[in-house]
């Protein structure tokens, strides 16, 4: 296993286990050698993000949603960050689309409270 892959898993299992910026710190050298690799950029959008660093963490989710429109987890993210930023008809929007792409009961749900409802 490369140095690579064996700090992607490492970090993978540092954001599980509740250490965002550990993490972040763990793939930092992997977003160096991988800038454009979407599991790296996914992941520390997703480490951005339990950290509150929610303009990095929307950064890489816009990027992910530019190479797929399609992404619906990326929407659902970029929807979550313009939530906790008070930005509520930018979130409804995103989640909006999440639901259309993929109509799970957590991008429902979102949508549901964004909007105002349950």
């Amino acid at each position: 296993m490369s140095d690579a892959v064996a700090a992607f898993r490492f970090a993978e299992q540092m954001l599980a286990d509740g250490d965002p910026r550990g993490a972040l710190r763990a793939l930092e050298p992997v977003l160096e050698q991988e800038p454009d690799s979407r599991a790296v950029l996914e992941l520390a959008g997703r480490a951005w993000f339990a950290s509150a660093q929610l303009v990095k963490a929307e950064s890489a989710f816009r990027s992910l949603v530019e190479r797929d429109p399609a992404d619906a987890y990326a929407r659902f993210v970029l929807g979550r960050c313009a939530q906790r930023q008070g930005r509520r008809d930018e979130a409804v929007g995103h989640f909006r689309v999440a639901v259309a792409l993929d109509p799970r009961a957590d991008y429902v749900a979102a949508l549901a409270r964004a909007s105002g409802g349950a």
